[in-house]
């Protein structure tokens, strides 16, 4: 792709790098037939490449984001799909990101839109904030037919029960059950720890189990990738540089092997920190370093081998793979090949490269689309006959479970119950029933 960026705006980093992404487009529109929004629109603006020519023209000509260019860009799941396809090797969520920051920078967004949006970025980083918010919207569901339809949409996402805050989830050191093998920290996430605090029960267990020393580091909260994929740079940073600065407070004192991240939706932005700090003088080399050691569970556990089953199961699990792990960070094989060798019989999901709508915050700002993403991805689920569903992401679990007929886990839970631990209470209540 052929561009005229200006020297005065190749002079800006962020654009030289976006310039850099255009020029690797070829136009071949690989891209279209796995894009989530393409296959179910149909129009060429709601594909990778559409999108790609409308930040071009954005960008390359200095130009307020207009409501054409943010109707599809906010269309756009951020899944990666398009990036796992590219013959070129465009790195389409770099480019992708900052459109979201020149939105967010340039363009005025109708009032209740802002305020929507406003809410999410300063609710669902905060836990007890988002717990809070959580009894209210358990309180309000009798009035969700007098709601408006994306009100309805965000309250039908809204749990049933919500679980007591976990002790393990507050800055401690949880020891190697037997000699220490490895030293990691664990981030413990924003959004999980209020709607699946089970997850990372399940995680401390099973590494200490085998020889690791878990550390919840004082000073970690929300990775930042949820604000992050919003456009909204200066919390996303600063919740960054606050993880940044715990874990290399660990590095620098007794050492990590390991930054443990059992959500791939961080996973996927924490592994990014050295290029989203790689302009800043006070920030670039920490930033370089957590992600030069950030691994997701299941790439860790492949790496220190998992201890055999204690136990068979007998159940077939439909494997979910989320696009943040599978697109974003490349890691396809070592989920399945640890849930085969903890006695599961491991089946793929049909069109599992397509995204289950979940996709961060995507799913409370364009329901619609979600939905008819959601009820597609569990189509194929159901095709499969599993007794439950594994992932390896809590918006995947969230945006699944309450209309999926069989258990939605963490991989996490199922490998701890195979290796020694409890069986996970979803399944419990499905067989117990």
């Amino acid at each position: 792709m052929q561009t005229s960026f200006t020297l005065a705006q190749l002079a800006d980093p962020d654009v030289a790098e976006s310039e850099k992404i255009l020029r690797a487009c070829v136009h071949c529109g690989f891209c279209t037939a796995t894009c989530p929004t393409y296959v179910l629109l149909g129009d060429e603006l709601d594909s990778p490449r559409g999108r790609i020519y409308l930040i071009k023209d954005m960008l390359e000509n200095g130009k307020p984001a207009t409501e054409k260019v943010v109707t599809h860009i906010d269309r756009c799941l951020s899944c990666l799909s398009c990036m796992t396809t590219c013959p070129s090797g465009v790195h389409y969520m770099h480019l992708v990101d900052h459109a979201r920051r020149h939105i967010e920078e340039t363009y005025r967004r109708p009032r209740a839109e802002r305020w929507l949006r406003a809410a999410i970025a300063a609710v669902l980083p905060r836990p007890t904030l988002f717990r809070l918010t959580l009894i209210a919207a358990w309180l309000g569901k009798p009035l969700a037919p007098l709601l408006p339809a994306r009100l309805r949409a965000m309250l039908a996402l809204a749990p049933g029960a919500i679980a007591a805050p976990s002790p393990v989830d507050r800055p401690q050191v949880f020891p190697a059950e037997s000699a220490r093998r490895k030293r990691v920290a664990l981030l413990t996430g924003c959004v999980q720890t209020v709607v699946a605090p089970e997850i990372n029960e399940a995680t401390i267990r099973l590494l200490q189990r085998h020889g690791v020393e878990v550390v919840v580091a004082s000073g970690v909260g929300c990775c930042g990738a949820l604000t992050h994929h919003m456009g909204k740079e200066a919390p996303a940073h600063a919740a960054a540089r606050a993880a940044i600065a715990g874990w290399s407070r660990e590095l620098d004192g007794e050492g990590l092997d390991a930054i443990v991240i059992n959500a791939s939706g961080c996973g996927t932005t924490v592994k990014d920190y050295g290029f989203m700090f790689r302009e800043d003088p006070l920030w670039a080399r920490r930033a370089a370093r957590v992600s030069a050691i950030a691994r997701d569970i299941s790439e860790f556990l492949s790496e220190i081998g998992l201890a055999p089953a204690t136990h068979a199961s007998g159940l077939t699990i439909a494997y979910h793979s989320a696009c943040s792990l599978q697109h974003g960070q490349k890691i396809t094989a070592q989920p399945k090949a640890l849930l085969t060798a903890a006695g599961f019989t491991v089946r793929d999901v049909p069109e599992g490269h397509l995204c289950c709508g979940s996709a961060g915050t995507y799913n409370l700002l364009q329901p619609k689309l979600a939905g008819a993403l959601r009820e597609r991805k569990l189509r194929n689920i159901a095709a499969t006959r599993p007794d439950a569903v594994a992932t390896g992401n809590i918006g995947c679990i969230a945006q699944l479970a309450p209309a999926a007929p069989v258990p939605v886990l963490h991989t996490v839970e199922l490998l701890d119950w195979a290796t020694g631990g409890p069986c996970p209470a979803k399944l419990n209540r499905a067989f117990n029933q």
